[in-house]
């Protein structure tokens, strides 16, 4: 091919590099990224996992939005709270908002009225006859002399049996909330108003949480300026203008998670970046060189995050704070390719000469990444094909559009200081040999001595919420006593009927505990929808108008009720007895109807029956009476913490195996390609006594070593490779040898510097991978020039000047 057919050929791929670029940008302009959890957990669980999935994914509790009022004095928090409150309720973002007073339950409490009697477990045919109707009008009149008189001296002539008392005490359970000032939820101090709002928005849905969560300060900020203009027209004390919002739970964590993330990988980007960019500037001394230099990690970035994007669905925040990531290694790429072009030879010659080294060099860190192609976790996944795909982008763009861009006659002037500084270190390193291997021994011993206690055990490793914001949302919970989801029972059917039956039966047994103090309590879906049986048994259950009007009479004989007074009783019950039957679709407008969709869900093939379990004082013993009861068979007892911890342990065991995967092939492929023991040998050491050191400091410095941590150990593998094959490769000429030198120490501070930034990350994730990666691919290029030594130089060859 002539030079001009070249140079046409050439054109063409950059026209075709320009053309993909345009269409990964708009794949990422059009991304939905996420930071929701559930990403990092498995694909394919067990069923007790999938329960645990599903709950952090779109639970009760993932919409909870746990709200504390504070900096004011506690009359003008009350005053906040209920104006607060009072803008949410209705609002279609906003599925319940829960502050002490009563408001928010009329559309719960008119369902629990209406159908009281298809509702109560306490409606059986006893209750209805002389005898049952005589003990419930003498409870009457016992319950008129106290103060829940007035609210039963209403209800008295519609209920007269007392099923709306025995509903609300089940279903709105009002006992062991948070303390309370003026009807308004406060914490024990009177510091904090205090509100429970719930989302309408799954917990996933990270954009319609950060739409709820700015509708919940909006209705704040209108409260109090409304309360302050108030009290300061009025001469009163307006103080109401210096209280302020926090908020807590799972969708305030998705969204802080998500904008810390996009704006700590923006950060760290542009900090590498321009620490990057003024390193090369002194090393090409070339504005162009240095712009063109960046390309292949443009390029690789907005490959990796579009292919993860279609592969996927969304992008996860950890996978885009990822993306600096690449900066470290990908900008290797050029390093390698402009600092070793020498006067007189072309962009394409040098590739000639060292593609074959970095093409290795690659190759071997996509099949570390490709491994975790193949976990069953999707954020992992996420991460290895973002790294796979940038990797080789990176790669193509810099073996076939960097050198057509270069300008006729590039090359970089021979770094004379540096370059005799660094062989003087590089030819003094090998005396380092035996120090390096106490080292590794010294460290190897240490990471056997931690043993597993070197690895974190719990699912809260894989955490992005800062301790800060913990600390807030465990004094939150204390004072708002949130929902206690540590155990859970669940069981399966077929269908959400039978779901609901198979609830019912777990009653008995559970009260029972209830009873002996095992148990302090617990919800269920079928108190708030029974079976389609226990309604029609509960109808049977109600008399005919004749026969309870006379049960009414006689029971009533003797006691001061007025003949008439029970004529609405009368009334309901009929109307009850031939009320069409209860559905889902009858909760729709209640608060009580999401609580319904969080107990009863729908899973691949059935339904699952899920009832928390609170006050468990004896978590052994409950594990133990359960199965021994006929109808808790089928029913699943999970402590969701225990599960948690042993899915991610299940997690870690799988990324390490794939880790360790990754290692070996990695090994091989260096075998296959060097074809020589002492290659082999002078390549793998450096990196196992690098991957052994560093995690040896890192357990040092008192970090628990994650799966983030062994995702960084991998990265140092694919990184440090490179630098032990090029301190591998033969040169034809000493200056050759000292550009290649050069190269690899210029493309090494690349690395710490891109990987050294996310160091500095907020997101306990990114900055366990930068500093992994950082210490790792120092000691990579420390240990090859120990362990390594330079190459021979090859024969017959002529120099280069």
């Amino acid at each position: 091919m002539t030079v001009a057919a070249r140079r046409k050929a050439g054109w063409w791929g950059v026209a075709l590099w320009l053309a993909g670029l345009a269409v990964c940008a708009l794949l990422v302009a059009r991304a939905t990224v996420t930071a929701d959890i559930s990403a990092f957990l498995p694909r394919s669980p067990s069923a007790a996992q999938q329960v645990l999935v599903d709950q952090l994914r779109d639970g009760v509790v993932s919409r909870l939005v746990l709200v504390g009022l504070e900096g004011a004095a506690p009359d003008s928090l009350t005053r906040l709270s209920r104006a607060t409150a009072a803008r949410l309720r209705g609002d279609p973002l906003i599925a319940a908002v829960e502050n002490g007073e009563r408001t928010g339950r009329g559309a719960d409490a008119a369902y629990l009225w209406t159908n009281r009697y298809l509702l109560s477990p306490a409606v059986t045919p006893e209750r209805f006859t002389a005898e049952g109707l005589r003990r419930a009008l003498e409870e009457d009149l016992r319950l008129l002399q106290s103060p829940a008189g007035m609210f039963l001296k209403q209800a008295l002539p519609n209920d007269p049996t007392a099923e709306i008392l025995t509903l609300t005490d089940r279903v709105l359970g009002e006992a062991g909330g948070p303390a309370s000032r003026d009807g308004v939820w406060v914490s024990a101090d009177g510091a904090r108003a205090l509100l429970l709002v719930q989302t309408a928005a799954p917990g996933f849905d990270i954009d319609a949480q950060q739409r709820a969560l700015a509708l919940i300060r909006a209705a704040f900020e209108e409260a109090r300026a409304a309360i302050a203009s108030a009290s300061a027209a009025a001469d009163g004390a307006a103080d109401a203008g210096a209280a302020r919002l926090v908020m807590t739970g799972p969708g305030v964590f998705s969204v802080q998670t998500r904008d810390r993330i996009e704006a700590d990988a923006t950060r760290s980007s542009i900090l590498a970046t321009a620490l990057v960019a003024g390193m090369l500037l002194l090393v090409y001394r070339s504005l162009g060189a240095l712009a063109l230099s960046l390309l292949p990690t443009i390029s690789g970035t907005l490959a990796g995050v579009a292919a993860v994007s279609l592969g996927f669905g969304t992008v996860h925040g950890i996978t885009l704070g990822f993306g600096v990531t690449l900066l470290g290694e990908t900008v290797d790429y050029a390093v390698y390719l402009f600092t070793q072009t020498l006067p007189g030879q072309t962009a394409r010659d040098t590739l000639r000469r060292i593609w074959p080294t970095l093409l290795l060099g690659v190759a071997t860190s996509i099949v570390g990444f490709a491994t975790l192609l193949f976990s069953s976790f999707s954020g992992l996944a996420q991460l290895g094909l973002f790294s796979i795909t940038g990797l080789a982008v990176a790669l193509a763009v810099t073996r076939w559009v960097l050198p057509v861009l270069l300008p006729e006659g590039f090359a970089t002037q021979r770094p004379a200081r540096l370059a005799a500084l660094l062989n003087a270190l590089t030819g003094a390193a090998p005396r380092l040999r035996i120090p390096l291997a106490l080292a590794t021994l010294l460290s190897l011993g240490w990471l056997v001595h931690l043993g597993p206690a070197a690895w974190s055990g719990e699912l809260s490793s894989l955490s992005p919420v800062a301790e800060a914001d913990q600390r807030l949302d465990e004094a939150l919970r204390r004072d708002l006593g949130a929902p206690d989801v540590s155990h859970l029972l669940v069981i399966a059917a077929p269908t959400p009927d039978e779901a609901l039956a198979a609830a019912e039966r777990l009653a008995t047994p559970l009260d029972a505990l209830v009873r002996q103090g095992t148990l302090g309590g617990y919800d269920s879906p079928a108190v708030h929808l029974p079976s389609l049986a226990t309604q029609r048994a509960r109808q049977a259950a109600l008399p005919e108008p004749d026969r309870l009007r006379d049960a009414l009479a006689q029971a009533s004989r003797g006691l001061p009720f007025r003949p008439d007074v029970f004529a609405p009783f009368l009334a309901d019950v009929a109307a009850a007895r031939t009320m069409p039957p209860l559905t889902r679709a009858s909760l729709d407008g209640t608060g009580l109807k999401l609580k319904l969709d969080s107990l009863l869900v729908r899973g691949g093939s059935g339904w699952t029956a899920m009832l928390p379990l609170r006050g468990v004082a004896d978590p052994p013993a409950l594990a133990a009476r359960l199965p021994e009861d006929p109808s808790a068979r089928g029913a699943v007892l999970l402590n969701l913490k225990e599960e948690s911890d042993r899915l991610y342990r299940g997690y870690r065991q799988e990324a390490l195996t794939l880790a360790l995967l990754g290692g070996l092939t990695i090994t091989a492929l260096l075998a296959a390609a060097l074809r020589s023991p002492r290659s082999l040998v002078a390549a793998v050491l450096p990196l196992v006594a690098a991957v052994v050191i560093t995690m040896a400091l890192l357990t040092a410095l008192g970090q628990a070593l994650s799966i983030f941590h062994l995702v960084g150990l991998l990265l140092v593998v694919g990184v440090g490779s490179n630098y032990s094959l090029l301190f591998e490769r033969p040169e034809p000429s000493p200056p050759l040898r000292e550009r290649t030198v050069v190269s690899v120490v210029v493309a090494n501070l690349c690395a710490v510097i891109g990987f050294g930034t996310l160091a500095f990350s907020g997101i306990p994730v990114l900055h366990g991978i930068g500093m992994t990666v950082a210490i790792g691919a120092f000691l990579s290029l420390a240990f090859a020039a120990v362990l390594g030594g330079p190459a021979p130089m090859g024969a017959g060859r002529s120099g280069h000047g």
